[in-house]
């Protein structure tokens, strides 16, 4: 591997993934302005996730919505012109 061209400011984070309050431990070089306790009683900067392991459909087994943003109802508000049922 080339030396120099990965990150040497590894440190714990927290990732907090949004849909179900899930947070683990882990390393990243990612930067953080907000903080967390955790289990251990120290402070550690948060990283806030729209989906993880514990909510994606392929790691769950079962199908969930995660409608972020309105895409559903802009869509059905787009095409519901064209909806044959009404």
């Amino acid at each position: 591997m080339k030396k120099g061209i990965h990150p040497e400011n590894y440190r714990f984070v927290v990732f907090k993934d949004m849909s179900n309050e899930y947070a683990f431990l882990g390393k990243s070089t990612t930067n953080s302005k907000e903080t967390i306790k955790w289990e251990d009683g120290n402070e550690y900067p948060v990283v806030k996730l729209e989906i993880s392991h514990t909510s994606h459909p392929f790691f769950t087994g079962k199908m969930q919505l995660v409608d972020t943003a309105g895409r559903i109802d802009k869509f059905k508000t787009r095409y519901a012109k064209f909806d044959k049922k009404k």
